[in-house]
Parts: structure tokens; C-alpha cells; sequence
């Protein structure tokens, strides 16, 4: 049985570990293991379902995964960066500008969970791999719809690099 020295140490570990690691700045650390946790979980839930309703595991193909992809970067940058989503970032980050075309730059706000959620919704990195797992999941679901709205998103990220290139090809032919 452990003595109240070993029970106070563990007790006092997150913390320690948590100093150490952030240093005098703020760190969520335990944010971030809740939102593990609710990944992780979330993952488990679609994975029991999928056994449990007797769905088949698809094998993608190279299609699927390039309109996945298309599809993950377009809506994380949607969720994270888009104007339109920012009342969806607004509890959990602060208006700071613009960075570029219909993008905002935004500083996340608020300590523990509430800023680690700020930061989840804040980084399109972050976000993708929320984005992906739901794709993937809808592959198992409901294919077609899925890749119907994979398809859209990938053909607005298309469209976007084609709007970047047509705005170049000005700026080239006007200088």
C-alpha cells in the first residue's frame, strides 16, 4: 500500500511535469489529453459502430485519398481560418487581422481546456486530422455522400489555387 509521501508525489506529478515542460508559458497540457481523450473516443465509438452494424472496411483507393485530401485542407482552413467560422473560434480566440485572402489571423485565449480548444480550432494542421478521421468514417457510412462532398470541397480548394494563379498572371502582365 502506498504511503502519503508517494500518494502526494503522484498527485503532485502533472504539475511538475507540466512546469517543467511549459516553462513560464502557458501551456494547456491537460487540455490537450481531454481533447485526446475525445479523439480517442470518438474513434473507438465509430469503430465499435462499424463492427457492431457490420460495415465493411473499405480499401481506398488513390482516388479516394487525393479527394480526401483536397477535401481535408479545404475545410480545415475553412474551420480554422475562414471569416464566415469565426463565431464558431470567437469564445476560444481574439481578432487579430488578416493573413492573406479571406483568411484571418486570430491568437488563441483563455488557459486549461479553453484554450486548448483555441487551438484546435485555430490550426488548420489541427483540425485536418479531426477532418480526416470524420472522411474516413463517412467512407464507412455513407460512401457516396462522402465523396460527394469530398468532391465539392476538393473542386472550392481547386478553384481557390486557380483564383491565386489568375491574380499572379495579372500582377505579372500589369508590372
Amino acid at each position: 500500500m502506498p504511503d502519503r509521501d508517494d500518494v502526494r508525489e503522484l498527485r503532485a506529478a502533472p504539475g511538475r511535469i507540466q512546469q517543467e515542460y511549459a516553462g513560464d508559458a502557458e501551456r494547456p497540457l491537460g487540455g490537450f489529453v481531454a481533447l485526446m481523450g475525445v479523439y480517442s473516443a470518438g474513434v473507438g465509438a465509430i469503430a465499435a459502430l462499424a463492427r457492431a452494424t457490420r460495415r465493411p472496411i473499405p480499401e481506398p483507393t488513390p482516388w479516394d485519398v487525393l479527394l480526401c485530401a483536397g477535401a481535408t485542407h479545404r475545410l480545415s482552413r475553412l474551420v480554422a481560418k475562414d471569416p464566415v467560422t469565426s463565431p464558431l473560434r470567437a469564445p476560444f480566440a481574439r481578432f487579430e487581422g488578416t493573413t492573406g485572402p479571406a483568411e484571418l489571423d486570430e491568437d488563441v485565449r483563455g488557459t486549461g481546456p479553453r484554450k486548448a480548444v483555441g487551438e484546435l480550432l485555430t490550426c488548420p494542421f489541427c483540425t485536418g486530422l479531426w477532418i480526416a478521421t470524420g472522411l474516413a468514417a463517412g467512407l464507412v457510412f455513407a460512401p457516396r455522400a462522402t465523396r460527394l462532398a469530398a468532391g465539392a470541397l476538393t473542386s472550392t480548394a481547386l478553384a481557390d489555387l486557380l483564383h491565386f494563379a489568375r491574380v499572379r498572371a495579372q500582377q505579372a502582365v500589369g508590372e
